[in-house]
């Protein structure tokens, strides 16, 4: 019980220094001094999409069917490099008209029609609702991990609705209280930057302590596959298959 508090504790304390690093953000902000303006940050920030649901899927397709896993990330990539003049064009559209959401930005696009408007906000909020509830069973399941337990559902319960709060208050303070197109939300901007660094240090790590730790590096690694493809004739097929 004290390992499953401890993960639980650590969790709420992370994202109480998430609402302290936007609180900061948004404070240097209105004394002039942005920590958000420079191009570091913001290209930080845009690995956003990089969400539970990308951890959990590319892990899980990277050891089920190997290389199949890269399309997850070679698809933004190839978004942010070759369709930035789209981008930068629906960018300059919604700062002109200001438009606030995806909904708003086809209602303009087709006549300022308010039904468009409200069939896309409607889809949007169907096809977001099991998004979020995957995030969410994400950070139930990282915390039963962490603290071992997978049997106790009112841990898992309880840890869930603790961060679901929490989660929602800061989207409140940090995302939705203002929708003027022109504002930026340094400090929710500031916490993605932040996190975005979390998240490579952790796969580096990781990358470093599997090359390193488990094989005798990356060449280990290659010549040990090779190996097994002369052991087994099959091994590539069945590579291939999984």
């Amino acid at each position: 019980m004290i390992v499953q508090n401890a993960a639980l504790v650590v969790m709420v304390l992370y994202l109480l220094f998430l609402f302290a690093i936007a609180r900061f953000s948004d404070r240097r902000k209105l004394e002039g001094r942005s920590i958000v303006s420079n191009p570091y940050i913001y290209a930080l920030s845009l690995s956003v999409y990089v969400s539970a649901w990308t951890f959990y899927g590319s892990i899980g397709r990277a050891a089920s069917t190997g290389l199949e896993f890269l399309p997850i990330y070679i698809g933004p990539l190839l978004a942010m490099t070759l369709g930035w003049v789209i981008i930068r064009k629906m960018i300059r559209v919604s700062k002109e008209h200001r438009l606030t959401s995806i909904s708003d930005f086809l209602s303009f696009r087709y006549g300022r029609s308010y039904a468009i408007g409200a069939v896309v906000a409607l889809l949007s909020l169907i096809m977001v609702t099991p998004y979020v509830a995957l995030q969410l069973i994400a950070i139930s399941t990282s915390l039963e991990t962490l603290a071992g337990s997978h049997v106790l559902l009112n841990f898992s319960w309880e840890s869930t609705l603790v961060v679901t709060l929490l989660l929602g208050i800061f989207a409140v303070m940090f995302g939705a209280r203002q929708l003027d197109p022109m504002e930026r939300h340094e400090g929710l901007i500031a916490v993605v930057a932040f996190e975005s660094l979390v998240k490579l240090v952790a796969f580096l790590a990781i990358g470093l302590f599997v090359a390193y730790g488990i094989f005798e590096g990356y060449g280990d690694i290659f010549s040990q596959m090779a190996e097994e493809a002369v052991r087994n004739p099959h091994y590539a097929e069945l590579m291939d298959v999984q």
